[in-house]
């Protein structure tokens, strides 16, 4: 006997919950080949001041970690990234199509991402800052510091890749972000906001 298939509507990722769209609407999400995968909540003006409220009292304590601390969260969402490798491939695999094999080398490079922008947590400033010469008995540094809440756009051919891409050069430089993932494919952006409210990621960092 076949049996009826539970069909799951994801919620959206605000301040570390999982909050239903304020207006309760939602949308269709399809694979690359037109099957149904789920549905997806849709964002009102609300929830999107709701994510800008909560990535600004995030900021005040993501901006002033060390760099070092940073780095170390990043990675650990890299470490939780490769224990999941099997279902981000999956996921990848049915929002954009192509073999199994291509899908897990995208997530392969995903999880490089985060470490690669980990390294780069504590090293930026170095890069990026200076010592100026000055006439006098002193000393004068140029040092980058973060913005503050940074809006996010997803690319949308590139579900999981694409946002890593877009969204760890933001926090790893201590900003926070409200992040619109990808229209048609956000369900691998969905389980990485599983993976980060489970990881050492501050709430309200992303959004």
């Amino acid at each position: 006997m076949s049996r009826v298939a539970v069909a799951k509507t994801y919620k959206l990722y605000v301040g570390g919950a999982f909050p239903r769209s304020e207006s309760g609407r939602s949308y269709v999400v399809t694979g690359h080949d037109g099957s149904f995968l789920a549905n997806a909540a849709q964002a009102s003006r609300k929830d999107v001041r709701d994510a800008v409220v909560a990535a600004r009292k995030a900021f005040g304590g993501w901006s002033t970690a060390t760099a070092y601390n940073r780095g170390q969260i990043l990675y650990r969402v890299a470490e939780m990234l490769e224990g999941r490798r099997a279902q981000f491939a999956d996921e990848v695999a049915a929002a954009e199509g192509g073999s199994a094999k291509s899908a897990l080398t995208l997530v392969d490079e995903a999880i490089d991402r985060w470490v690669y922008y980990a390294g780069w947590a504590d090293k930026y400033a170095q890069v990026a800052g200076s010592s100026n010469p000055v006439a006098g008995p002193y000393f004068n540094f140029s040092l980058p510091e973060p913005t503050g809440v940074v809006g996010v756009l997803a690319p949308q051919d590139s579900s999981l890749l694409g946002l890593v891409s877009v969204v760890a050069p933001v926090i790893a430089t201590g900003n926070t972000a409200v992040v619109v993932a990808s229209e048609h494919r956000p369900l691998p952006a969905v389980s990485l906001t599983e993976v980060l409210a489970t990881s050492d990621l501050p709430d309200g960092v992303i959004n």
